[in-house]
C-alpha cells in the first residue's frame, strides 16, 4: 500500500504544479500569439486592447477587451470586425507538452462587415499575403511556402469558434444594396488546418429569423473566395433550401444538386426584404418546391437540370436557363407536364355582368391581372398532356411561350382541343392595360363542350372547322368580350340544334316547337361572320337537312349575350305536293332563354299560289286564331286580335271594380 500513497503523492504534487503553473501563465502572450496567427493566417491585423484576463475553469485560456479585425485596404467602411470581448482558449494537453495551441475562440456581441466592390473584390477573401520566402536554405535560397499557405488555406486549426449577439452587414457595391443581419449567433469547427469545417448560423433579417447549416470540406479554400466541396441549407420560416456541391464566393459560383420547398415564397422574399410575389394559383401562390441539378456560372446566370417543380398541384420536368442581366430577368426554359392546371388565369367566376336575363349571371367584372407579366421575359417550349384553362381546356399540347416586355405570345404548335386539332397564335399584352389577340384554326372541333366552355351555350352540337382571327382589350372580361373585334368562319357537317324543331315549326306554323326533346337535324352548316365592338354580325349562313333548305342573316351580341336572328328554311318538295314554302323565324332575346317567333307577315307576301297562300291562311287562323280582314295583313290581324283581348279583359275587371253594376 505504500507504493500507492507515493504515487497519489506525486500526481497531487503534478497537479499542484500545473494550477501554479496556470496562475503564472503568461496572459499577454497568449494575447499575442492569436494576434500573430491570425494575421500569419489571413493577412488582416488583429487587435486586441484592455484587460487580458486569465481562464481555468471551464478551460484554460484568457479573456480580453475589445478586440477588430482591420478591413480591406480599398473600403471605407470600418474594420471587418469589431467585437466587445474576446474569449481564446488553449489546448491543454499540447500546453503541457510545451506546445501553444489555440482551440477555442468566442466573440461577444460582434459586427461583422462583409462587402463586395463594385470590381467583385470581396473583404473576406483572407488569403494570406504571399511571402517570398518562408526560410532561407544553407546556400541562402528561398524554401517554398507550405502547401497551404501557397493555395491561400488558414494555418490554423480550431476546435470550436463561436459568435454570440453578433451583427453583420452585408454591403454589395455592385448591385447597390446593404443589408443588416442581427441577433447573429454562430458555432464553427475546423479540427485540421485548412480540412473540414462545421458551422451553424442562426439570426434575423429584415425582421425574419433565419437558420443555416453547413459543411465546407476543404476550409482555406472556401474562405479565399475559390471553388470548393460545399453542403448548406437554410430554413426560414416554412421555406427550406438545401444544396450539395462545389461554391466559391469570389467571383459568385456554384455548382451541384438543390432540394428546395419554398412554400408561398412570403418567408424567403421578407428574409430579403421583399413583397411575396402576386403569382396566380397554378403557378406557385401555395406552394413552390424545387429539385435539380443547380450551378451558378461565373457572369451571374443561373442553370437548372433535370429540375423538377411543383408549384401548387402542378408537377414539370424543367431545363431552364435565367439570364439577371439587362432591364428584366430573362427565363428560357424547356418544361414537360403530364397534367397542368391554370383555370386561375381565367377570371370565369361569373362576376356580376350586366348579361340578360334567365338566370344568366353575365361575363365577369372581376379585374384581371396580369402584372406578373413585367416581372421578367420568357423564351419557353411547352409540352403537356392536358392544360386547364379553366374555360377552355385542351388536350395534348406543344407550344411555344414568348414573353417580352409585358408581351406574351403563345405559338400553338400541336395542340389537341374538343375533338379536334387546334394551331395558330395567342397573344395576352400588358404594356398597357389588357388586350388579348388570336389568330386560331380548330379542325375537327366539336362544338358542344366547346360553346359549352367559352359562352355557356351547349345547344349545337356538330363536328367542323372555325376560323377565328380576333382582338380584345380591357381590365376584365365583360370589357373584353364587349370590345372583341375580328373575322370568322365555321364550316360544319352533321349535326344537330337542340331546343328548336326548324322542319316542324314551318310545317305547322307552330312557333311553339320549342324546348326540351325538340331538336334540328342537319347535314352540313357553314357560315362567315364580322365581329365589332361584341357583335357577331353574319349575312350568309346555309344549313341543309334532310326536309329542308335554310338560310340565316342577323347578329349576336357576344358582350350582351343575345340573339337577334333571322333564319329562313325553306321546306323541300314532297311527293302529295306540299313543301317549297318558306317560312321566316326570328330568334331574339338572351343566350339563356332565346325567344322564337314566326315572321307571318313575311310568309304571307311570300309570292307562292293561292292555294298555298289560302292554306297558310287557314293554318293560321285555326292555331293562331287570326283571321285577317279585307286590305288587312295576317300581321296586322295578329296585333288587332291582341288589343281586342286586352281591351275585353279590361272591360271584364272594370265590370268587376264596379260590382257589376
Amino acid at each position: 500500500m505504500r507504493w500507492l500513497v507515493r504515487l497519489a503523492a506525486v500526481l497531487f504534487g503534478l497537479v499542484a504544479l500545473f494550477l501554479v503553473a496556470l496562475v503564472l501563465m503568461p496572459r499577454e502572450r497568449v494575447a499575442e500569439l492569436a494576434a500573430r496567427e491570425f494575421e500569419a493566417a489571413t493577412g488582416r491585423a488583429l487587435t486586441i486592447s484592455g484587460d487580458v484576463r486569465p481562464s481555468i475553469w471551464p478551460r484554460l485560456g484568457v479573456r480580453t477587451g475589445p478586440v477588430t479585425v482591420a478591413n480591406a485596404p480599398w473600403t471605407d467602411e470600418g474594420p471587418m470586425l469589431e467585437a466587445r470581448s474576446l474569449e481564446i482558449g488553449l489546448d491543454t494537453l499540447a500546453l503541457m507538452s510545451g506546445a501553444w495551441r489555440i482551440s477555442r475562440i468566442a466573440l461577444e456581441e460582434p459586427v461583422i462587415r462583409l462587402e463586395r466592390d463594385a470590381e467583385g473584390r470581396a473583404n473576406w477573401d483572407l488569403s494570406p499575403p504571399p511571402r517570398e520566402t518562408q526560410g532561407r536554405s544553407a546556400e541562402g535560397t528561398a524554401s517554398p511556402a507550405p502547401a497551404s499557405a501557397q493555395a491561400g488555406f488558414p494555418l490554423f486549426s480550431l476546435d470550436e469558434g463561436l459568435v454570440t449577439g453578433g451583427r453583420v452587414l452585408w454591403i454589395d457595391r455592385a448591385a447597390g444594396t446593404r443589408t443588416e443581419i442581427s441577433a447573429l449567433d454562430l458555432r464553427v469547427s475546423l479540427p485540421e488546418a485548412g480540412g473540414p469545417a462545421d458551422l451553424t448560423l442562426s439570426g434575423q433579417a429584415n425582421g425574419r429569423g433565419f437558420a443555416v447549416e453547413g459543411r465546407l470540406a476543404e476550409a482555406g479554400t472556401s474562405l479565399a473566395g475559390r471553388v470548393a466541396p460545399v453542403r448548406l441549407s437554410l430554413v426560414t420560416g416554412a421555406a427550406r433550401i438545401g444544396f450539395d456541391g462545389e461554391a466559391g464566393s469570389a467571383p459568385p459560383m456554384a455548382e451541384g444538386t438543390i432540394d428546395a420547398a419554398l412554400g408561398d415564397l412570403g418567408d424567403l422574399a421578407a428574409l430579403f426584404g421583399q413583397d411575396r410575389p402576386a403569382l396566380p394559383e397554378g403557378l406557385g401562390r401555395r406552394q413552390i418546391a424545387l429539385t435539380g441539378g443547380l450551378t451558378l456560372a461565373e457572369g451571374g446566370t443561373l442553370h437548372l437540370r433535370n429540375g423538377q417543380v411543383t408549384a401548387d398541384g402542378n408537377r414539370l420536368a424543367v431545363e431552364a436557363d435565367l439570364i439577371p442581366q439587362g432591364e428584366r430577368p430573362k427565363l428560357e426554359a424547356n418544361l414537360r407536364a403530364e397534367t397542368l392546371n391554370l383555370a386561375s388565369l381565367s377570371a370565369g367566376d361569373g362576376g356580376t355582368g350586366s348579361g340578360g336575363g334567365g338566370g344568366d349571371k353575365g361575363w365577369s367584372r372581376q379585374t384581371i391581372d396580369v402584372s406578373a407579366l413585367s416581372a421578367l421575359d420568357l423564351g419557353v417550349a411547352l409540352s403537356a398532356g392536358s392544360v386547364d384553362f379553366g374555360q377552355v381546356k385542351l388536350g395534348a399540347t406543344k407550344a411555344i411561350l414568348t414573353l417580352d416586355r409585358a408581351r406574351l405570345v403563345a405559338d400553338l404548335r400541336e395542340v389537341a382541343a374538343y375533338g379536334g386539332t387546334l394551331s395558330g397564335e395567342l397573344i395576352v399584352n400588358g404594356r398597357q392595360g389588357l388586350s388579348v389577340g388570336a389568330d386560331l384554326t380548330l379542325t375537327g372541333l366539336q362544338t358542344e363542350p366547346f360553346l359549352a366552355d367559352m359562352a355557356d351555350f351547349d345547344r349545337l352540337a356538330t363536328q367542323g372547322d372555325l376560323r377565328l382571327k380576333l382582338l380584345a382589350a380591357g381590365p376584365h372580361e365583360e370589357a373584353l368580350m364587349q370590345s372583341l373585334s375580328g373575322t370568322g368562319s365555321v364550316r360544319f357537317g352533321k349535326g344537330e340544334l337542340r331546343g328548336l324543331d326548324i322542319a316542324r315549326m314551318v310545317r305547322t306554323l307552330d312557333a311553339g316547337s320549342v324546348g326540351q326533346g325538340t331538336r334540328t337535324i342537319f347535314d352540313r352548316m357553314g357560315a362567315s361572320f364580322i365581329l365589332e365592338k361584341g357583335v357577331l354580325r353574319n349575312e350568309d349562313l346555309t344549313l341543309e337537312a334532310p326536309l329542308m333548305r335554310a338560310t340565316g342573316k342577323g347578329q349576336v351580341g357576344i358582350g350582351a349575350r343575345t340573339f337577334d336572328y333571322r333564319l329562313l328554311p325553306t321546306l323541300l318538295p314532297q311527293a302529295d305536293g306540299t313543301g317549297g314554302v318558306s317560312v321566316p323565324l326570328l330568334v331574339s332575346g338572351p343566350w339563356a332563354s332565346p325567344r322564337y317567333r314566326l315572321d307571318l307577315d313575311a310568309l304571307v307576301r311570300q309570292p307562292v299560289g293561292q292555294k298555298v297562300k289560302e292554306r297558310l291562311e287557314e293554318e293560321a287562323a285555326e292555331r293562331l286564331g287570326v283571321v285577317p280582314e279585307e286590305g288587312e295583313s295576317l300581321e296586322e290581324a295578329a296585333k288587332r286580335r291582341a288589343r281586342e283581348a286586352l281591351q275585353g279583359e279590361a272591360g271584364r275587371a272594370l265590370n268587376r271594380l264596379l260590382g257589376g253594376n
